[in-house]
Order: C-alpha cells, then sequence, then structure tokens
C-alpha cells in the first residue's frame, strides 16, 4: 500500500479514496480505533478482547496482546506511541448484583479472600504498555461500562463516560479520579485540539462546554442542536478548534460552530438500530466523512455543504472511522479493517450538489439538514 503525506485536500482527493489494505483477523466486531497523534501507528480495541497496534505508513501489523480478565473495548492512544489507555467490558462493578456475589463470599472465603475479590473489582480502566504487555495502572471508580474516553492533547489528564452517568478526569500518574460531573443520559466527552477546553454531552442532545483548568467552576457555554433530541454519541472538534462535529444515537450528523454553537450544516443517514456510527473530519476541517445503516460512506464538503462521494464500504455497517492525522488516508472498521487511500487511476467526477430532501442515486439514503 502507498502511503503519501497529507497536502491540502481537494473534492478530487476526497472522491479517489479506496481500499488500499484489508485487515480480516479479528474474533469479532471492533469496538473503537485511535490514532497517534505524531507517530504513524493505529491502535484497535475489539470484542475478542485483542488490542492490536498497526504501522499506518507500511500497512503492516506490530502487535496483537489479548486481555481475557478484563476485555477491550474503549481505547485511546496516550503521549506515547507504545502506550494505551483501555476500558474494560468485564470485571465491572455492577451494584446489586455485586454485592450480593460478595455476601456470598463472605461466607465461603475468610477475611482475605474477600479483600482480594474488593480489591480486583471495578477495574474500569487500564494503562497498558504495549511494549511488554503490561498494565502500568488501573483506574477504578465507575460502576457501570465506559462509553466514551479521550485524552489530552496536552498534559496526562484524561476522560471517560459512562453509563454510570458519570464523567470522571483522571491523571496518568495516579490511580485516583481527579474529578467528576454527574449528569444525567448516556455523556460523551471529547477535548479540543489546544486541551483549553472540553465538551460533554449528556440528555436531551445538550453539549456543555468546560473550560478544563476549572471545570469544577460548571460550564461556561450550552449549546442545543435545535429539534434534535437524540443521545450525541460521538464528539470531534476540528484541527483549527472552529468546528465540532456530532453524531448522534439516530444516525444524523452535525457540524457546529465550536464558538456560537450555530449549526453550520447537517445530514442524515440510514438508521442502524443495533451499531452506532462514527464520523470524522478530515486534518484540514474541510471535509467529514461518515458511515451510514446502509453499509456505504460519505464524504461532504462543508464549506460548500454537497455530497463530494459516496462508496460501498464493503465491510457492512462501519462502525469505528478516523481520518489519520497527518496522512491522505483513513480507516473504517466493523468486523474487518479497512485502510482507505488515494486511488490517481480514479477519473475525476463533477461533485454533485445535494437538496433538502436527500440526495439522487446511488446516495439516496442521505439527506442534508
Amino acid at each position: 500500500m502507498a502511503m503519501t503525506s497529507l497536502t491540502e485536500l481537494d473534492d478530487d482527493t476526497v472522491r479517489s479514496m479506496s481500499v488500499g489494505a484489508v485487515f480480516s483477523e479479528f474474533g469479532g466486531k471492533i469496538n473503537s480505533i485511535d490514532f497517534h497523534r505524531k507517530d504513524d501507528l493505529l491502535v484497535t480495541a475489539s470484542e475478542d478482547d485483542s488490542v492490536r497496534l498497526y504501522d499506518i505508513a507500511s500497512a503492516k501489523l506490530l502487535k496483537t496482546t489479548f486481555h481475557k480478565k478484563h476485555g477491550a473495548d474503549r481505547i485511546c492512544f496516550t503521549h506515547h506511541p507504545s502506550s494505551v489507555i483501555c476500558s474494560s467490558t468485564y470485571n465491572l462493578d455492577s451494584t446489586g448484583g455485586f454485592f450480593f456475589y460478595c455476601f456470598l463470599l463472605s461466607f465461603i472465603y475468610h477475611c482475605f479472600m474477600y479483600e482480594r475479590v474488593m480489591e480486583n473489582v471495578a477495574e474500569s480502566l487500564r494503562y497498558l504498555s504495549m511494549y511488554d504487555n503490561r498494565c502500568l495502572r488501573y483506574f477504578k471508580g465507575h460502576k457501570e461500562r465506559v462509553v466514551s474516553l479521550c485524552m489530552s492533547p496536552i498534559n496526562d489528564s484524561f476522560m471517560s463516560g459512562s453509563l454510570d452517568h458519570s464523567v470522571r478526569i483522571w491523571d496518568l500518574r495516579v490511580n485516583a479520579c481527579q474529578g467528576i460531573l454527574r449528569l444525567r443520559g448516556r455523556p460523551t466527552v471529547a477535548y479540543d485540539q489546544q486541551g483549553l477546553v472540553f465538551a460533554v454531552a449528556m440528555e436531551g442532545g445538550a453539549i456543555k462546554l468546560f473550560d478544563s483548568r476549572s471545570y469544577d467552576k460548571g460550564p461556561f457555554d450550552t449549546f442545543l442542536v435545535g429539534g434534535d433530541t437524540a443521545e450525541v454519541c460521538d464528539i470531534k472538534f476540528s484541527n483549527d478548534g472552529k468546528s465540532m462535529l456530532l453524531t448522534t444515537t439516530s444516525n444524523n450528523i452535525y457540524v457546529l460552530d465550536a464558538y456560537g454553537g450555530e449549526k453550520r450544516c447537517g445530514f442524515s443517514l440510514e438508521p442502524s438500530p443495533n451499531t452506532k456510527i462514527e464520523a470524522t473530519f478530515t486534518p484540514d476541517g474541510q471535509y467529514v466523512v461518515s458511515g451510514s445503516g446502509d453499509g456505504t460512506l460519505h464524504a461532504w464538503n462543508i464549506n460548500m455543504r454537497n455530497e463530494v462521494s459516496c462508496w460501498n464500504s464493503h465491510i457492512g455497517i462501519a462502525s469505528c472511522l478516523k481520518w489519520a492525522p497527518r496522512r491522505a488516508m483513513f480507516v473504517a472498521a466493523s468486523t474487518v479493517l479497512t485502510f482507505w487511500i488515494p486511488d490517481s487511476s480514479k477519473s475525476t467526477v463533477e461533485p454533485r450538489p445535494m437538496d433538502v430532501e436527500g440526495a439522487a442515486a446511488p446516495s439516496e439514503n442521505v439527506s442534508q439538514q
């Protein structure tokens, strides 16, 4: 696979994207993916309890580790290229059932064994070294599954959002949670690219912005996407910090002005009731690429508000999708991982404008809002 460095993107380059490499060794759905900010590395976490590390420049699998005790759900790189944060699928503190289990154990084992059990529950987040397959630190606190995870771009802080209706702020250097935000609904979190602001999505589609240095004072702004109360399942900031990309559980995608919250554009895709899709900015912030419930991928020019291209994903519904920070490349994943790169042999085609009612074939399933 010939890999090219990122230059200024245009419609023709985006339209020419095609599959350059395929990895199908997964034993289940890929739960999450992440690119390292500075190195040409990709990490994946999968339902088969594996964490896999790839060199994206050479399209090679570098390492696979398995985590049968805790599983592998959400994942993100730290600043070090061989270290990641991974959320657990198993061994979570599930309130009543857990306490009943411990009560029974107290009658079977002596006090020492009981304490051993207490020490091993609720290991919801792990700081892992891919270099020597070690767990460097456990982060305990969440009582339900972590559904959102992100690393600060400027320091050792990271955030996690859980189905226990809390957002926790952590520091890689210490086990203890540094801060907790209690909220309603399914929380989704994201730092802006400067690490000065973070966004939290909560019940009713509300987006609250916090100063990362004084989040204890509460949000300094709140955005609402008018008319859409579906939960936001993913947030991304553009690299220049000017735009915010929201993906909802109803497969609506919105690009907002990150300063005032005004909607710049929005697109509706085919529903996927049992699978959440993901959308991504290109590094220049000029395009959005997304999966859809019908197994297609779509790209839009944000400024022109038109669809640039529609592709068959070849992998069904792409539940994970991210554009590489420094390359003309994006990755789409379901139970299979695909690397997409420009294909210079593709002929150029004039972009097709989209109307409010929806696009014509072959993208009749996508509408602009």
